[in-house]
């Protein structure tokens, strides 16, 4: 008797305990009745606040959505121009769920990864057609952003037509609802109960090929402009060598010019003065000479000269 009340007790605890659930801060929550999203009197699915709740025990369960935003990055795509040039182009999306209750039956359930799919494909496509009308000047200088506003925009609106009625296959039996390219047709992310808060392009690079390409252009550019100035700065630098040897054999020349004048106004001085010393005394200036030519001949000791003795070089050697 006391197991039975005991086994009474816990079956009474759980079916107490899931009877309630609790949605978190920055959640919203979808209740799932037999395979059935639970609704109100107008047939709108319920879509719960954060806070404590009740709800039928082992028979109903909860989907906690997330309500934050959420960031979507993009891997980089190649996408062609007005131009027909290939860009190489990074982005990423920033989303967050507007509808809870067209999100969790367009998504089997509130699958994130399948709303992302095709948030993916539209965004690409958008991305792409916007590219397309662009050269790529517009789109590197772009600084307003009026790119990625356009793409966001069209994301959000799409084209005028059944975005805001809910897809037929949108329905309260989660077992009949098919995959979402099939089963939805999308204009807008609305119809995913999807808001596309922000687009952004984090890069914008020429694809490997093309800037391998540009790159050796520019190096070769460069390297042109390297040898045209190494050959402007090598005539430069051979003009200025010859000024500058001009310039010396030109001062050597009139310094060696200067010198022959002044070497030959010191000789012409020198016979000047010779010639008056030599015509006051012509004996005298002759004996100099005489003793001078004496110490020179016989300076280094050991000279040896064969002269006559009526040699006039000894005449002052003689007896006067």
């Amino acid at each position: 008797m006391g197991k039975a009340l005991l086994a009474t007790g816990l079956i009474a605890l759980i079916i107490l305990f899931n009877a309630w659930f609790i949605i978190p801060e920055g959640g919203r929550g979808i209740v799932v009745r037999f395979g059935k999203v639970l609704r109100d009197e107008q047939n709108i699915p319920m879509v719960y606040e954060p806070g404590l709740h009740a709800k039928w025990p082992l028979v109903s369960t909860v989907k906690v959505l997330d309500a934050r935003i959420q960031t979507l990055d993009n891997q980089a795509d190649r996408f062609v121009t007005k131009e027909k040039k290939d860009l190489i182009v990074d982005s990423y999306i920033k989303w967050r769920i507007s509808d809870f209750s067209r999100y969790y039956l367009a998504t089997g359930g509130g699958e994130v990864s399948r709303a992302e799919l095709l948030l993916k494909r539209k965004f690409s496509d958008r991305l792409r057609s916007e590219i397309g009308r662009l050269d790529v000047k517009d789109i590197v200088t772009d600084s307003r952003g009026r790119l990625t506003t356009d793409v966001r925009d069209t994301l959000n609106k799409g084209s005028a037509g059944t975005d805001q009625d809910e897809p037929e296959t949108v329905q309260a039996d989660l077992s009949v609802i098919p995959e979402i390219e099939d089963s939805l047709n999308v204009n807008s992310m609305a119809a995913l109960g999807i808001d596309v808060v922000d687009v952004r392009i984090k890069q914008i690079n020429l694809p490997t090929e093309v800037s391998e390409a540009i790159f050796n252009r520019m190096r070769a550019e460069r390297e042109s402009v390297a040898r045209s100035q190494r050959s402007q700065g090598k005539e430069e630098a051979e003009k200025l060598r010859a000024q500058a040897d001009y310039g010396v054999t030109k001062t050597l020349s009139e310094a060696q010019r200067q010198a022959l004048i002044i070497r030959g106004e010191g000789d012409a001085e020198a016979a000047n003065i010779f010639a008056s010393t030599y015509s006051q005394d012509p004996e005298f200036f002759s004996f100099l000479r005489s003793l001078s030519a004496y110490e020179k001949s016989f300076a280094s000791g050991n000279s040896l000269l064969f002269l006559d003795n009526n040699s006039e070089f000894l005449r002052f050697m003689k007896s006067p």
